[in-house]
């Protein structure tokens, strides 16, 4: 068949000119079916529909079959989740577009998604993309291809995300024996093999298990001890009170306390917390505020001295306050930590990622 010879000379061609992406291609069925309206790939095989191929030149073809390799190389199959699978396939391509484009690999067809704007606002990641995408409608924007979910359980997913890695490091080793893995291409294998973890949805996970989490007699409400009355913490579904810590030393810039005070909100709208302490602090509690179920909170930072974790610990025992949980924002430039509290805490760092309890992420996007 004519287009299978096309698809085999585009691999070809992309083996002797972009040997990254060609060595990936390479080993990757292809096959034709025009059950698909353009093409698709589950992470596993790649499927073409011969008349959208035939209504492509070599180049557009090249850009396709590389196009299809993105895929599963930077886990789109995989990592699609609960999301809209034709909103997640357009964030999927914006990404992949943008990078072969830029690489100069083949040439983009007509059908493609393409836009600086909507990269540079999404940050670049599938993520982003989709997150500022609006719902998407049938006909409307339409992605170049169908990026379909990963075949098997959980288990059989991971295994082949563990696969792609392999392929990804294998793949970059030649073509950067050949001389030909561009800076950019390097840093994105560099991304996939060790991708950053973005410290949102680290947040959003660590409120959804606090919100869950059943608390028994086992932990004791420390507001009533003190009466003499030994009772459980709140428990069940709702999200409870939770504390925020903001470090205000004077190292944390206002750039980070915007996307910090944003992501509180975020909180807030999502599971309306019956209370949210926010507490400012450098060496000293600074500042107080707190917000009810039914008030959006507001971050207006205080203080500007040196850096001490435990005045935070020993303020909200003094005060009352026994949160779910307690988030800090912070550079953890410090060693006064004090005792870990009987709440679970969430170290969100900008510097340095050690600290004696509690879990630690880094303030980094995808």
């Amino acid at each position: 068949m004519e287009v299978e010879k096309r698809i085999s000379k585009a691999k070809t061609a992309l083996i002797l000119e972009h040997p990254f992406i060609g060595s990936v291609a390479l080993n990757m069925p292809m096959s034709i079916d025009n059950s698909v309206p353009t093409a698709a790939t589950n992470g596993k095989r790649v499927v073409f529909n011969e008349d959208f191929c035939n209504g492509l030149n070599d180049e557009e073809l090249k850009f396709l079959v590389a196009h299809e390799c993105m895929h599963p190389m930077l886990e789109h199959n995989f990592r699609r989740g609960e999301r809209d699978p034709r909103k997640w396939n357009q964030a999927a391509d914006y990404v992949i577009n943008k990078l072969l484009t830029d690489e100069g690999i083949g040439k983009m067809p007509p059908q493609g998604l393409l836009d600086d704007n909507i990269y540079n606002a999404g940050k670049g990641t599938s993520d982003g993309i989709f997150n500022i995408l609006p719902e998407s409608q049938d006909g409307e924007n339409d992605p170049l291809d169908n990026c379909e979910d990963g075949q098997g359980s959980p288990a059989e997913q991971a295994q082949q995300q563990a696969e792609w890695k392999v392929k990804v490091a294998q793949a970059a080793q030649a073509a950067k024996m050949m001389g030909k893995l561009s800076a950019n291409l390097e840093r994105l294998v560099g991304e996939i093999l060790t991708p950053k973890v973005d410290w949102r949805d680290v947040l959003q996970r660590f409120v959804v298990k606090c919100r869950s989490d059943q608390r028994s007699w086992a932990r004791p409400n420390r507001r009533f001890i003190s009466q003499g009355l030994y009772l459980p913490s709140v428990s069940g579904e709702t999200l409870g009170e939770i504390a925020f810590a903001v470090d205000c030393s004077g190292s944390i810039g206002q750039d980070e306390i915007n996307q910090y005070a944003s992501e509180i909100v975020t909180v807030w709208q999502d599971h309306r917390p019956t209370k949210v302490h926010i507490i400012y602090f450098d060496s000293e509690v600074c500042h107080y505020d707190e917000f009810g179920q039914d008030d959006e909170p507001i971050i207006k930072p205080h203080g500007g001295g040196g850096t001490a974790f435990s005045p935070v610990f020993r303020y909200m025992e003094e005060h009352g306050i026994n949160p779910v949980a307690c988030v800090f924002l912070t550079d953890l430039c410090c060693n006064d930590f004090g005792d870990a509290p009987d709440y679970p805490v969430l170290w969100v760092s900008t510097h340095s990622d050690e600290a004696p309890f509690g879990e630690v992420v880094m303030m980094e996007g995808k």
